[in-house]
């Protein structure tokens, strides 16, 4: 492993541990030239996956386009980014556990929805509004009326009132 601080190839491994979800592992590395110490991940190499998009067209699964929407989803929300991580790692999990190598776009796009809606549920109508293209008023106020319905009370004649 190159040093990235004077570019030498020769370092050691001082420490060793698992890293996120034991899916990958996290080195401590010393150059033996500078003496800088410096991180490296070590991940398994998964088989590439397309992404069927709308359109039937496919493109190579990239990380950053999920993290992109869940962000702006989320954006001005007081919600921890190791949660924001987590969810994403998830998601992702449940992409390369499919031992798909295409996978659809709507498949994805309802995991980020199933998952902002147990997060945080204005992230979740921000998200939907994009994802499932909302072209007017009654459709974004039907979405609401479905998110009410799921978290309102079985009965509402046992209310408080």
């Amino acid at each position: 492993m190159k040093c990235p601080f004077c570019g030498d190839e020769n370092t050691r491994v001082i420490d060793s541990r698992p890293a996120d979800d034991g899916s990958s592992i996290r080195r401590r590395r010393q150059c033996d030239v500078c003496d800088k110490r410096f991180t490296t991940y070590e991940k398994v190499e998964t088989i590439p996956v397309f992404i069927i998009k709308k359109d039937n067209t496919r493109e190579p699964y990239d990380r950053a386009k999920i993290e992109r929407g869940i962000m702006l989803a989320v954006r001005k929300r007081s919600i921890p980014l190791e949660k924001i991580t987590d969810m994403i790692d998830s998601i992702e999990a449940q992409i390369f556990s499919l031992d798909s190598k295409e996978v659809p776009s709507s498949f994805i796009g309802n995991l980020i929805m199933d998952k902002l809606q147990q997060l945080d549920q204005v992230s979740y109508v921000r998200f939907a509004s994009v994802y499932r293209e909302f072209q007017d008023v009654d459709t974004f106020l039907h979405e609401l009326q479905n998110l009410f319905t799921q978290h309102s009370p079985a009965d509402p004649s046992k209310s408080d009132n």
